[in-house]
């Protein structure tokens, strides 16, 4: 069946057969986890409505943006600060993948045991999958694990990458490097874009994703409430595409779901009843379109209330100061703030520890579910220490390693659901 945006992606040399199989599949998954909630918000529609556009309008929208000479680049993590792409007038986007597509593709050139992330962006980048890498002027990787900065090296044949150094640990030495890293990166951005990094704009950028910040934050405050007001699979989906959406546009939609979300709180309105037992989600980063373990969660009688991963928490909470005058005060802003990221790349890394725990007991946590990707050696290691932490704090950890297939799924649903009896 031919769609409005063909013509559009035949230019971008998407494989149109695969990508029409893909956006079917998509389709169907996101009806049978999302659309068949009950009591969601009015606010999700215009959620809802993105995620059906985000290969089709979002898509015309970066071409756009491109004819009028601005430059889109992609990125992979949330060490990349958006921000000094914003300042050069470019548009920053996220390319990482949550679906098995492309999968065959991506085996014939990496290792079948890495993680499932990192197959997904390759296999997609080679089965001309995604829109997002084609509308790309400038892919950038970095450096958080030994898998994803030997992909670059293969993902380079096909795209240009520019790959971003980031320290191992947190030393004075550490940031030095981490400040000539984001220094190098601004005069990369100012040649792939044509234009000057000037105070004025680089302060206008941060305050820009700042806001976006905040209106998250706001939204993890709301859903701090009991009874919860919103479900975890919902708050997800707001937090992923995050990643793609138009920043400005973005922030006031979401303002408008919290003002929402405000009236439910105080009207004593929940998604499910108080006694629902509370979970947090830990652990790694969820793409788009990877809902499993959070439907199988809300499924087997819990509800998520919080997530600590990049796709969540990570993100968003150390907000970047605005109040520096020259250039050099707002470079240095942002390298201290993104030096806060407590990415399991990082050794030590008692921090994340910290902020777990924290977190946990700040959401009222029942139990916390610390999620890992199957070949994620950080996060599956660091998971020892996570739940020696939450131990010690008295609140049960369940440890779940998988990857994006389905055929786990009622394997994950027992482990859950014995783990949700036994947290109620």
């Amino acid at each position: 069946m031919s769609t409005p945006h063909d013509a559009m992606w035949e230019k971008l040399n998407l494989d149109l057969d695969a990508h029409a199989g893909l956006l079917q599949v998509l389709g169907k998954f996101y009806g049978d986890i999302y659309m068949s909630q009950t009591g969601r918000l009015k606010g999700m529609e215009y959620l809802d409505f993105v995620l059906s556009e985000v290969h089709g309008l979002r898509i015309k929208e970066l071409q756009d943006a491109k004819a009028q000479g601005k430059k889109v680049i992609g990125t992979f993590c949330v060490f990349v600060p958006e921000e000094i792409v914003l300042a050069a007038d470019g548009v920053q986007v996220g390319l990482c993948a949550g679906a098995e597509a492309g999968k065959d593709a991506a085996e014939k050139v990496l290792p079948r045991n890495t993680c499932a992330l990192i197959k997904s962006f390759v296999g997609f980048k080679l089965s001309r999958l995604c829109p997002f890498i084609e509308s790309c002027d400038l892919v950038v990787g970095e450096t958080t694990c030994d898998g994803k900065k030997k992909a670059y090296e293969i993902f380079a044949d096909y795209a240009p990458v520019y790959v971003m150094e980031i320290p191992q640990m947190k030393n004075a030495c550490d940031r030095e490097l981490w400040r000539a890293e984001v220094l190098r990166f601004k005069d990369k951005v100012e040649e792939v874009t044509g234009k000057s990094i000037m105070a004025p704009r680089l302060r206008e950028a941060i305050r820009l994703v700042n806001d976006r910040r905040k209106v998250l934050q706001r939204l993890n405050r709301l859903r701090a409430a009991s009874p919860v007001p919103i479900s975890g699979r919902d708050a997800l989906l707001i937090n992923q595409i995050s990643f793609y959406d138009d920043p400005v546009r973005f922030t006031e939609k979401i303002g408008h779901l919290c003002d929402e979300l405000e009236e439910q709180v105080n009207s004593g309105k929940g998604i499910v009843p108080k006694e629902t037992p509370r979970l947090m989600l830990s652990g790694c980063p969820m793409a788009v379109p990877n809902w499993k373990l959070p439907y199988v969660i809300e499924s087997s009688g819990a509800v998520i209330i919080g997530e600590e991963s990049c796709i969540g928490t990570r993100n968003i909470r150390d907000l970047v100061d605005e109040s520096g005058e020259s250039l050099d005060d707002l470079l240095n802003a942002i390298v201290d703030r993104y030096m806060r990221i407590d990415c399991a790349c990082f050794t030590p890394n008692m921090e994340r520890m910290d902020n777990i725990v924290s977190m946990a007991r700040d959401l009222k946590a029942d139990g916390v579910i610390h999620y890992g990707l199957s070949f994620c050696q950080p996060y599956a290691i660091e998971a020892f220490k996570v739940e020696k932490a939450l131990k010690a704090a008295d609140i049960p950890m369940l440890s779940i390693e998988t990857d994006y297939s389905m055929e786990d799924v009622e394997q994950l649903k027992t482990r859950v659901e014995a783990f949700v009896e036994m947290v109620r």
